[in-house]
């Protein structure tokens, strides 16, 4: 049905502006958004709840905010110029400089894919009692089946399906417990840093700034070849990327908030620390019901199917722009882009120890490259060679400049704390 109306309304420019136009652009930045609501995430907000209460609720507001500017700034590059972010890193880049900023990245999705491939590993062990490392390889392999056998807006809906069952699967939590909510209130807005928090902090950015899911945003609009159709589509498509994105952010910024609150009510009350999810999913049991380890298990491991898919399609998209291709799962730079990826993350998930605390630091170590990540997007949309009229304000580049100045000096506390 949605791909008649689709048809019914034009497929690309309508010129309307009514709901189901709107509606018609919503997906892509869900596909960004199941990014930053993984297992990772899950590991790095309990931890943040349960240790530090609802102070911590501000970094992901924080990182919500600096989310909507970079990804809206990663698909304006891919709307504008029909490249996406790799693409343009080999494009204008010289060669040795490019290949060693993708490379980065590309190792940055191999630890994303590594929490998500645990996480949905640590669902199943929930669930059915298989060993870990079976589990994992279960959840590879599911996540690379989806990837080879759908085409993008297949997988779209199968994400779009994930995230409402992750964002239901937590509002149905979240309803059974009693919410300071005047607390949590203060702790989105008033910035605090509780001693010992520096690690927590960083890792809860980095599991919500993360950087393959501005490779991602980028190839995601850039398919569309807005470029090749004139100047009305693309201000057109701008503005409609924009409420797709908002909407999205909006969406993550709810379901990580939803589980820092989560945990700061159950956890951080009680003076339990959470130090592994399955613990976690055990102690909130007779908490909440005998119903929430199994509506926690199913969460997670739909969390970490869809991550999964999104993170491999970042890790295609990356290899294939070192070629100065697009992402086609189909063609071989693609394509073994996706499979080196798994494979990576599954020998990690093997020899992991403590797979929380490989959570938590996977996500605090994306942190890390996030910097050359966005230092390369800025500079990228600021230039009037790459954009076009479609470069960056200076008002905007020096927003951005400060966004990636903050993160850089997160990374530098971390080091230094280390």
């Amino acid at each position: 049905m949605l791909d008649y109306l689709r048809k019914q309304f034009g497929a690309e420019k309508t010129g309307g502006n009514g709901g189901l136009e709107i509606l018609r652009h919503i997906g892509p930045g869900l596909l960004v958004t199941v990014g930053f609501i993984d297992p990772g995430n899950w590991a790095s907000n309990m931890a943040a709840g349960s240790q530090f209460g609802y102070s911590l609720l501000w970094v992901v507001t924080l990182s919500t905010i600096m989310l909507i500017l970079l990804q809206h700034n990663a698909a304006h590059l891919g709307i504008a110029t029909g490249t996406c972010l790799a693409e343009a890193t080999t494009r204008h880049l010289p060669h040795p400089a490019a290949r060693a900023i993708l490379g980065t990245a590309y190792l940055a999705t191999v630890a994303t894919a590594m929490a998500e491939v645990l996480g949905g590993g640590i669902a199943l062990q929930m669930l059915f009692g298989l060993p870990l490392r079976a589990d994992c390889a279960i959840v590879a392999a599911a996540s690379l089946a989806m990837l080879f056998s759908s085409s993008y807006k297949r997988i779209e809906r199968w994400i779009i399906a994930f995230v409402s069952v992750v964002g239901l699967s937590f509002l149905a939590e979240l309803a059974l417990v009693d919410v300071d909510w005047s607390a949590a209130v203060a702790g989105w807005f008033v910035p605090s840093t509780p001693t010992g928090s520096v690690a927590v902090v960083t890792s809860v950015l980095g599991a919500v700034v993360m950087p393959h899911n501005l490779f991602l945003h980028s190839e995601v609009v850039q398919a569309s070849h807005y470029e090749q159709q004139g100047e009305d589509v693309i201000e057109e498509r701008l503005r409609y990327e924009l409420l797709d994105t908002l909407f999205s952010m909006g969406v993550g910024w709810a379901i990580n908030s939803a589980m820092i609150i989560l945990a700061a009510t159950t956890f951080y009350a009680r003076g339990v620390v959470v130090d592994d999810l399955a613990t976690a999913a055990a102690t909130l049991s007779p908490i909440l019901g005998p119903a929430n380890s199994a509506i926690f298990a199913v969460a997670l491991l739909f969390a970490g199917l869809s991550s999964s898919v999104t993170v491999g399609m970042a890790a295609g998209t990356i290899s294939a722009g070192m070629f100065g291709e697009e992402y086609d799962i189909h063609d071989r730079h693609s394509s073994v882009g996706v499979a080196l990826c798994f494979a990576g993350a599954l020998g990690a998930c093997l020899v992991v120890r403590d797979a929380f605390a490989g959570l938590v630091w996977s996500q605090a170590l994306l942190s890390l490259q996030l910097p050359v990540t966005l230092f390369l997007l800025i500079g990228l949309t600021s230039s009037r060679r790459v954009m076009g009229a479609h470069a960056n304000s200076p008002a905007l580049r020096a927003v951005l400049l400060a966004i990636g100045a903050a993160v850089t000096a997160l990374d530098v506390a971390l080091i230094a704390g280390a």
